[in-house]
């Protein structure tokens, strides 16, 4: 690490499509209800991408708000992660989809799977490498058209998910703010709590397979709900206390958008009132990678953040991955 070179949040951006598909509409699709679905996930509508619409088109979107907000060009930015499980193709990858339509023609480029941790995870390894003096301004993405991997035939599921992303660039500042610590962590043994079954090399995607909808995203919803709340009360907890503060020096806390109860508990086991929590899942669901940016700029942009405040982002995902991350303002 260079001395006295930090990473900063220069600006942000988000996108979220047109169409508004809301707990009524579902109502018309399966058996499931407006009070059941808010009553149990906090969810009121979401937003769904139209046919022909992919992930790169939505995060065009956020990164050319993010980079006005900065002030910088696309030839600026010299690095581009974009965290997502809905990409364009298997191959190439969207982050390469995304520096051609952005014209970002300095930029190195990568995809990071991490599933709903994947823009905390995409922030620390952009962080890492400002921090090195390998890049200078990187333009760090979560984006999900989740609706293409949802299977709306499954009541369970089916109410949870929406269509968005969000983008933030990230540059170099010598001042002494900005990103103060990001932490990440994993557990691959619970896999299989959360993920779609077949389409990778190990189960490829056949007709049989496709008939049973097995491409579509399967989720034990209990065990995960458990295993979410220790998870981001862990790592937001380790967090605070590897920077020295405590619970009351935390101005905002930014968590995935999963699940109101999840959010609930997580703001309970940390002491936290919920007004000291940002909460928009009642207008987009589950936006997976897309959610914790989608959230981070509304907050900034409503001035529910302001300067010199300390916002901590949390997540967790499909893995499981998760991490967190402190960031002054």
């Amino acid at each position: 690490m260079r001395k006295g070179i930090n990473a900063k949040i220069a600006g942000t951006g988000s996108f979220a499509p047109s169409k508004v598909f809301t707990n009524y509409d579902l109502e018309k699709m399966v058996d499931t209800s407006d009070d059941w679905i808010v009553s149990r996930t906090g969810i009121r509508e979401r937003r769904i991408v139209e046919d022909g619409t992919v992930s790169s088109d939505l995060s065009l979107e956020a990164c050319r708000i993010a980079l006005e907000e900065a002030e910088l060009e696309p030839d600026q930015i010299d690095l581009i992660i974009l965290g997502t499980v809905t990409p364009d193709y298997l191959l190439p990858s969207t982050a390469c989809i995304l520096q051609d339509k952005l014209k970002a023609k300095n930029a190195a480029v990568m995809d990071l799977v991490a599933a709903c941790s994947g823009f905390v995870y995409g922030l620390s390894v952009a962080t890492a490498f400002i921090a090195t003096g390998q890049h200078k301004n990187a333009l760090v993405i979560g984006v999900e058209t989740l609706s293409k991997i949802t299977d709306w035939d499954d009541r369970n599921t089916c109410v949870l998910f929406g269509d968005g992303a969000g983008a933030a660039v990230v540059s170099a500042t010598t001042e002494e703010k900005g990103i103060m610590a990001t932490s990440l962590s994993g557990d691959g043994s619970l896999a299989n709590l959360l993920h779609i079954p077949v389409g990778g090399g190990k189960v490829p995607l056949t007709k049989e397979n496709f008939d049973l909808r097995q491409h579509y995203v399967a989720m034990q919803g209990n065990e995960v709900f458990k295993s979410a709340v220790r998870a981001m009360e862990s790592s937001a907890k380790g967090i605070i206390q590897q920077v020295g503060l405590s619970s009351d020096e935390i101005d905002l806390l930014i968590p995935h958008q999963a699940n109101i109860r999840i959010i609930e508990a997580l703001a309970k086991r940390m002491k936290l009132p919920m007004d000291k929590v940002y909460v928009n899942i009642d207008r987009y669901g589950n936006t997976s990678a897309a959610s914790v940016p989608i959230a981070l700029d509304e907050a900034r942009k409503t001035g529910v953040i302001k300067e010199g405040s300390n916002t901590v982002l949390v997540a967790f995902g499909a893995g499981f991955t998760w991490g967190s991350a402190v960031i002054r303002w």
